[in-house]
C-alpha cells in the first residue's frame, strides 16, 4: 500500500501539468499613425512545415490570406495586393507586414501551423475541430481609429 501511494505521488509531481505547445505571435500590443507599417510575426510549431495567416472579420468570418507550405508560397490569392507582405525566410518564423494601415484593416489576424497539408483546389475555411492536429493562434487584433491603430492582444 505504502509503495502503491508512494508511486502514485511520485507520477503526480513528476507528471505536473501537461505543457501544450502553441503557435506564438507578436507584437502583443503595439500603437501606430494611420498610414504606417505594422508586423506582425509568427512562430510555428516546432516541425511544422506549413503555415497559414487568416484574417476575421465579423462580416466575412474567417478567410485566408497566404499559405507556405516548407518556407514557399502555396496560395496567396487572399493577399491584398500592394499593402499587404508576408514572408517566410526560415522555418521558425513568418512576418505579415501591412503596409498603410488603414481602418478597412481593423480585423483579427490569425496565424497557424500544421504538420502537413493536402493540397485541394478550392482551400476551405479551417476551423480547429477538437483533437485535429492544426494549431490555430487567435492572439493578434488591429483596430485602426481615425488618428492611430492599435494592435492588441486577444485573450
Amino acid at each position: 500500500m505504502a509503495t502503491r501511494l508512494l508511486c502514485c505521488l511520485s507520477l503526480c509531481l513528476l507528471g505536473g501539468e501537461p505543457t501544450e505547445a502553441r503557435v506564438s505571435q507578436t507584437p502583443r500590443h503595439t500603437v501606430t499613425m494611420m498610414g504606417q507599417t505594422v508586423t506582425l510575426r509568427c512562430e510555428p510549431i516546432s516541425g511544422h512545415v506549413a503555415l497559414f495567416w487568416y484574417k476575421q472579420t465579423s462580416v466575412q468570418g474567417l478567410k485566408l490570406l497566404i499559405h507556405f507550405n516548407n518556407q514557399a508560397t502555396v496560395d496567396d490569392s487572399g493577399m491584398p495586393k500592394g499593402c499587404f507582405l508576408a514572408k517566410m525566410p526560415d522555418r521558425s518564423f513568418s512576418t505579415l507586414e501591412i503596409q498603410r494601415t488603414e481602418p478597412g484593416d481593423s480585423v483579427v489576424y490569425l496565424c497557424a501551423s500544421s504538420v502537413d497539408t493536402m493540397l485541394q483546389s478550392h482551400p476551405l475555411p479551417v476551423q480547429k475541430p477538437s483533437g485535429f492536429p492544426f494549431s490555430l493562434q487567435p492572439q493578434l487584433s488591429l483596430t485602426v481609429f481615425r488618428g492611430f491603430s492599435a494592435i492588441s492582444t486577444r485573450t
